[in-house]
């Protein structure tokens, strides 16, 4: 009992799913024995997330981190069906399992004492094999290579130690042990004494006292202070997390003399902005990127001046930044990124996770649960706030490039903004400086799921760093020099890079064809910073939000604007949307942005008797669009 109390004392819990990410970089040197052992159901085991997960021991670090100890239950059955793993031999299992770099071992039997005995040996076997490999690779001179690491295969049969059989049916080691056993215990006498019997075989009475708690022998052996589960503050890491030594964002941005006459891959900034995050936190290395295989292709390569990608299998001559000890986690699994700064975050540290648009809905149930999760936790006065969830996206729906149809995908922004607005937030940062301000604000956030959406090819710049800081701390204002003076007879309303590019274009056009009509471009960098306050914390008032888009002036936006800035429908009805497709095939770029201004359903004042002819002078660059597209349709006329 002592070796066990000593395996138990060195685990922790995870509150989260499953993971091989190390809890790793503490400057408290008890945080790298952290042991976390992980039981696999045999149905979740051939899942893609799973199946990705055994590849983590090729990110683990034992000179540095913590440890995973993987235990593959296989109990015969899912719910109506036999396991994929449970029907295989031991010898397959036994290569599967050496393959993925791990040395198994198997314990299996239907004997409860028996196996109780076999499968204690087994664990603390695996934990005195973990702290040799750990303890090897911290040796001076340790190994940098990966070692082969202890993992458990349990067979048991399915319904295990529950009825056998049931009215004559065979329950225990078929698939009907996966549910209820004993569904009518309220109308069947039988099965109720079934119940007790099965019950009081677990002989209760010997395992805890009149009041209900565990009696003084097994107290004996339950571990105290913060070694237990639920007191642990790796368990609880908002209480281990400090702020993240940030650089001043000031010290990278374009240098915009005048709107619209830089061009450049807005993301290269900020990968300068984070090279110098790792730089600051090299003591205290409690921040990681994570992506797959997509570091350079989303331009922040500069953060491999300042860490190297993790990798612990065999490095080649002409590998490229490989090494143990690197910060950058990179590996074609967007469930593993994800999963990995999840425990990250949960553990106290902070991250930031980036991808391409389309590939993130791979995970949108992920960070569906990690809102959820935050969402709760509000409620739990002990549970001590964590970093945010950052999600960096990129190679956006809009463009239309050699992969553009396959990458065409924005449904994660739909999956953050259906959230509760207590931990959702969405970023749409129209060029570099915005994007810079954005990221600062969302590293020094807690507690929240902070969505970024920028493209990676060479854009526009619009706004110096002061300009856009200031435009980020609104959430959305009035560009000025984009549009005309005095109170607007039109306005366009953006958000993102591509739109906004195209807003101003269209704009720049209704300015020299129709100067007397009066344009106003607003364009919003926080999506949810023109919702109602009731909405969402960050939302404007009725005041603010007309000072932006007026009354009664018409209003052409994008929909992700209209659902987000909705408001009483004798304000709304005046605003048209268009749709959301990607350049040029789509209609939401400046042919049709320029033909709506100039041919509204309800003519201006201005253009009542001249509308035609600048709608007409639209429409040759819309028909080649629609040749683009296949199809020569109209903008469509939908109203809020």
């Amino acid at each position: 009992m002592r070796a066990a109390r000593r395996l138990y004392c060195s685990s922790v819990p995870d509150t989260a799913a499953p993971r091989s990410m190390p809890t790793s970089g503490w400057k408290d040197p008890g945080a790298r024995r952290i042991l976390r052992s992980a039981r696999t159901p045999p149905g979740c085991s051939v899942s893609s997330p799973l199946e990705g997960s055994w590849k983590g021991v090729s990110f683990l670090n034992p000179a540095r981190d913590g440890a995973v100890l993987p235990i593959l239950h296989l109990n015969g059955y899912k719910i109506a069906n036999p396991t994929v793993l449970a029907r295989k031999s031991e010898e397959e299992l036994s290569s599967l399992l050496f393959g993925h770099g791990y040395a198994p071992v198997f314990v299996t039997g239907d004997e409860p004492a028996r196996v109780h005995a076999d499968f204690a040996r087994a664990l603390f076997a695996a934990h005195d094999r973990i702290r040799e490999i750990q303890q090897a690779a911290r040796a001076p001179g340790g190994s940098s290579v990966r070692p082969r690491w202890p993992a458990i295969v349990l067979r048991t049969p399915k319904g295990w130690t529950g009825p056998r059989a049931v009215d004559g049916v065979q329950i225990e080691g078929t698939y009907r042990g996966h549910q209820i056993p004993l569904a009518r215990v309220r109308e069947e006498p039988s099965h109720l004494r079934m119940l007790e019997d099965w019950m009081r075989s677990y002989r209760p009475a010997e395992l805890f006292d009149e009041a209900g708690r565990p009696v003084a022998r097994l107290r004996e052996f339950a571990p105290s202070g913060d070694l237990r589960m639920s007191a642990s503050p790796h368990g609880n890491g908002g209480k281990l997390r400090v702020p993240l030594d940030l650089p001043d964002p000031g010290a990278y941005p374009v240098r915009v003399k005048s709107p619209g006459t830089e061009l450049r891959e807005s993301p290269r900034q900020l990968g300068e902005f984070l090279r110098d995050v790792f730089r600051r936190t090299e003591a205290q290395r409690n921040f990681r990127i994570f992506s797959p295989d997509e570091l350079t292709s989303n331009r922040l390569g500069a953060v491999l001046e300042a860490t190297q990608r993790c990798f612990m299998e065999t490095r080649l001559e002409g590998d490229d930044h490989l090494a143990p000890g690197g910060r950058a986690m990179e590996v074609l699994s967007e469930h593993n990124c994800e999963g990995w700064l999840e425990g990250y975050l949960l553990t106290g540290r902070h991250g930031m996770f980036a991808t391409y648009e389309a590939f993130a809905m791979v995970v949108a149930s992920m960070a569906t649960q990690h809102a959820k999760w935050l969402e709760m936790c509000r409620a739990l006065p002990w549970r001590a706030p964590i970093a945010s969830l950052n999600v960096l996206l990129t190679s956006t729906c809009w463009r239309n490039d050699h992969n553009g149809f396959s990458h065409q995908g924005p449904g994660f922004i739909d999956t953050i903004i259906s959230k509760q607005g207590s931990v959702a937030r969405v970023y749409l940062p129209p060029d570099a400086n915005c994007l810079l301000s954005v990221a600062e604000h969302c590293l020094k956030s807690r507690d929240y799921v902070n969505l970024i959406v920028i493209d990676k090819q060479p854009q526009l710049q619009w706004l110096s760093w002061e300009a856009a800081r200031e435009h980020c701390a609104r959430g959305a204002s009035i560009w000025e020099w984009a549009g005309t003076p005095g109170e607007p007879d039109i306005v366009l309303a953006c958000a993102g890079d591509a739109p906004t590019l195209e807003t101003v274009a269209a704009a720049c056009w209704l300015k020299q064809r129709a100067p007397e009509l009066r344009v106003r471009v607003v364009n919003v960098v926080d999506l949810f910073g023109i919702a109602a306050p009731g909405e969402h914390p960050h939302g404007m008032t009725d005041e603010k939000f007309e000072a932006l888009f007026t009354r009664d002036a018409h209003v052409i936006c994008f929909p992700w604007l209209r659902e987000r800035g909705a408001r009483p429908a004798a304000r709304a009805a005046r605003s048209r949307a268009l749709p959301r497709p990607r350049l040029p095939r789509g209609r939401h770029d400046h042919h049709a942005l320029r033909h709506d201004g100039a041919e509204l359903d309800e003519p201006l004042p201005p253009l009542h008797r001249g509308a035609a002819p600048h709608a007409k002078a639209c429409r040759p660059g819309r028909s080649a669009a629609a040749r683009v597209r296949g199809d020569a349709g109209a903008p469509p006329r939908l109203r809020a």
